[in-house]
C-alpha cells in the first residue's frame, strides 16, 4: 500500500504559520518577480481568484484591504518542506519526496491505515503547522487520485481517503465523478484526445480497451490505466538519482545592460551549480553560459547568446568553474542590448570516483582546493547559502528578483527569528 501526503495550498500555508491573524483571511503568493499567482488560500479561491492570473489584474483587491499578498519566499518554503518530510518519515517505513509539498510513503506491513492517515495529518499539523490531505491505495497513481478526492471533499472525508475501505460500488461512483484529467499523468491535451474517443471520466479510462490505449498513446498511458485498476507498475524511489545535467537560471527583476550585472548573476548561478555537484559527489566535464533579451519586447533589439566548453579536467570547484564561466560570458556578451535572463549549464556529469583519462597538456596534479570547498560547504550549510559569496557576485544587485512583498525567513536567518 502507498500513501500520498500533500500539503494544502503549501506556499500560503507556510506564510500563515507565522502570521496567525491571517488564518481565515484570503492570501496569495506570487511567482518570480511578482508576476502572477502561484498559490491561493481557500478563502482566495472562494473570491474567484484563478491560478496564474497576472498580479496587476487583482492588485486593486490588495489596495482595498480585501486580499493579502506575499512574494515567493523559497528559502522558508524549502525549510518547512524539509521539516514536513522528516515528520512523515517518523511514522512510516520509507518515503519518496515527489515535490516540495508532496510525498509518497510505503505502508507495507502497516495496519489500520485510516488511523495512520489521521496520525500523519495531526502530527504534521502539530510539529510543522501545515494542513495536509492523505490518499492511500494499492498503487501510486491510485493513491494520488485518492488524495485528490480527500482534498476536494476534505470536510466529508476529514482529509483522508483509503481506497480499500470502500466497496466496489462506492469506488465506481468515485471514479465516475471525476474527469479523466484528474488522473496523474493525463493533462489537457491527452484528455482532449481521450474525450474524442468517448473517454471522459476516470471510470471510462479504467474500462477502456487496453491494447487500443497502448497503440495510440504508448506504454506510459497503459501503465497509468493498470495502476488505476490497482495493478502496481512502479515502486518508490527512495534515493534520488544523481542529476546528469544541472541548469541554474533566473529572469532579472530589472533589465540588465552592463557586463558587471551579468557577471554577478553568473557567479550566483555557478555557486549554486557547483554546490549541487559537490552535494552529489560528482563533477562536470562541460560548462555552458547563456544570456537572453526579452523576446516579448518587440520594441527592443533581440539577442540570444550561448557558448559552452569542454573542460580539460572535470571539476566541481566553484572558483575554477566561475573563472571559466566568466570567460564564456565575455565571449557572448554584446553591448547595446537589454538582457532579461541568464544562466549556466553543467553537463557531462560523473561521480568523482570515476577513472578519468588524463590530459597530456594539462596539469594532472590533484585539486588543492578540495579542503577549501569542503570548508565552504560546511559554513554555508550551517549559516546559509549567502554566508559566503564570490566577490564578483557582489558587483551588482539589479539582477536579483523583484520581491516587494517578501516575508521574513523565520527559520533560516538569525536576524529573522521571532522575538517573543
Amino acid at each position: 500500500m502507498f500513501a500520498l501526503i500533500d500539503g494544502n495550498n503549501f506556499y500560503c500555508s507556510c506564510e500563515k504559520i507565522y502570521r496567525p491573524e491571517l488564518k481565515q483571511q484570503p492570501i496569495i503568493v506570487l511567482s518570480n518577480n511578482d508576476g502572477c499567482v502561484i498559490s491561493r488560500s481557500n478563502e482566495a479561491k472562494d473570491m474567484g481568484i484563478r491560478m496564474g492570473v497576472p498580479y496587476f489584474q487583482i492588485q486593486h483587491l490588495v489596495q482595498q484591504g480585501k486580499l493579502t499578498v506575499f512574494s515567493s519566499n523559497y528559502e522558508l518554503y524549502a525549510d518547512l518542506s524539509r521539516r514536513m518530510m522528516d515528520t512523515i518519515a517518523s511514522l512510516v517505513p520509507a518515503i519518496e519526496i515527489y515535490s516540495i509539498d508532496e510525498c509518497f510513503a510505503d505502508l507495507r506491513g502497516l495496519n489500520n491505515l485510516h488511523k495512520l492517515g489521521q496520525d500523519l495529518r495531526h502530527r504534521i499539523q502539530q510539529w510543522v503547522g501545515i494542513p495536509t490531505c492523505v490518499g492511500i491505495a494499492p498503487t501510486r497513481t491510485l493513491a494520488k487520485f485518492c488524495n485528490h478526492l480527500a482534498k476536494r471533499h476534505r470536510n466529508h472525508f476529514d482529509g483522508v481517503v483509503v481506497w480499500a475501505d470502500w466497496n466496489h460500488n462506492i469506488q465506481q461512483r468515485a471514479l465516475a465523478s471525476e474527469p479523466v484529467t484528474e488522473i496523474w499523468g493525463i493533462g489537457c491535451r491527452i484528455g482532449q484526445k481521450l474525450a474524442a474517443q468517448g473517454i471522459h471520466t476516470a471510470l471510462d479510462f479504467i474500462n477502456a480497451h487496453t491494447p487500443t490505449l497502448r497503440k495510440q498513446f504508448g506504454v506510459v498511458l497503459e501503465r497509468a490505466q493498470r495502476e488505476m485498476q490497482g495493478i502496481p507498475c512502479s515502486e518508490l524511489i527512495i534515493e534520488e538519482p544523481n542529476r546528469q545535467n544541472i541548469v541554474r537560471s533566473r529572469s532579472f527583476g530589472n533589465m540588465i545592460t552592463s557586463l558587471e550585472g551579468l557577471q554577478a548573476a553568473i557567479s550566483h548561478h555557478i555557486s549554486a551549480g557547483a554546490a549541487k555537484l559537490r552535494q552529489q559527489h560528482s563533477h562536470a566535464h562541460i560548462i555552458g553560459v547563456f544570456i537572453y533579451t526579452n523576446r516579448f519586447r518587440h520594441d527592443l533589439s533581440q539577442y540570444n547568446g550561448y557558448h559552452f566548453i569542454k573542460l580539460p579536467q572535470p571539476s566541481a570547484n566553484t572558483l575554477t568553474l566561475n573563472h571559466i564561466a566568466q570567460n564564456l560570458l565575455r565571449h557572448i556578451y554584446r553591448p547595446g542590448h537589454e538582457y532579461k535572463k541568464c544562466g549556466i549549464e553543467l553537463s557531462g556529469i560523473e561521480p568523482t570516483q570515476t577513472f578519468q583519462q588524463q590530459d597530456l597538456f594539462y596539469s594532472n596534479l590533484p585539486d588543492s582546493r578540495t579542503e577549501l570547498m569542503s570548508a565552504w560547504d560546511n559554513i554555508t550549510s550551517r549559516y546559509g547559502r549567502n554566508s559566503i559569496q564570490l566577490g564578483s557576485e557582489l558587483q551588482s544587485s539589479h539582477w536579483q528578483m523583484t520581491r516587494t512583498e517578501l516575508s521574513p525567513c523565520y527559520t533560516t536567518q538569525w536576524s529573522d527569528l521571532l522575538t517573543i
